[in-house]
């Protein structure tokens, strides 16, 4: 497996739904070797509830997560130059990380995560949707990241 970072920042639009999912299955699957967090452009939502159940289906925990933005993690020091490995889940947390990459010495991918929020009309299809959103990072992360270590996920 080529390019593993020892660091990875996940990054989407509120830090409330595609990006919480993703650093909780990376710190499920890879958690003891790659240091993972995840922030957002803005800051104007809590975690979502249909992330924390979905995610929970497949044993990763998010209700504790407490969201984040770029502009927080400046502003409580932790450096984005501190990551081998930014993954941008949406357009907008792309654009912002690669503004970073003008003044930083930083890796970038765009993975275009399905965005489930405000579809559905019951509660069973709002679930699906988000399950939607959820399988395709779990597909894109063992995809780029191989087999999960054995330990994180007995």
């Amino acid at each position: 497996m080529a390019n593993v970072p020892s660091s990875v920042l996940f990054a989407c639009d509120h830090n409330a739904v595609r990006s919480p999912m993703a650093e909780g299955i990376m710190k499920k699957f890879y958690g003891s070797r790659i240091f993972v967090q995840s922030v957002g452009v803005k800051l104007d939502l809590e975690i979502d509830g249909f992330s924390v159940a979905v995610a929970a289906e497949i044993d990763v925990q998010l209700g504790k997560h407490r969201v984040r933005s770029f502009d927080d993690m400046e502003e409580w020091g932790d450096d984005i130059d501190g990551y081998d490995l930014v993954i941008a889940l949406s357009p907008a947390s792309q654009r912002r990380a690669q503004e970073y990459t003008r003044y930083h010495a930083l890796e970038v991918e765009y993975w275009p995560i399905f965005d489930p929020t405000g579809l559905g009309n019951t509660r069973e299809e709002k679930l699906q949707s988000y399950r939607q959103a959820r399988d395709q990072i779990l597909q894109n992360i063992l995809k780029r990241f191989g087999p999960p270590d054995v330990e994180e996920t007995s």
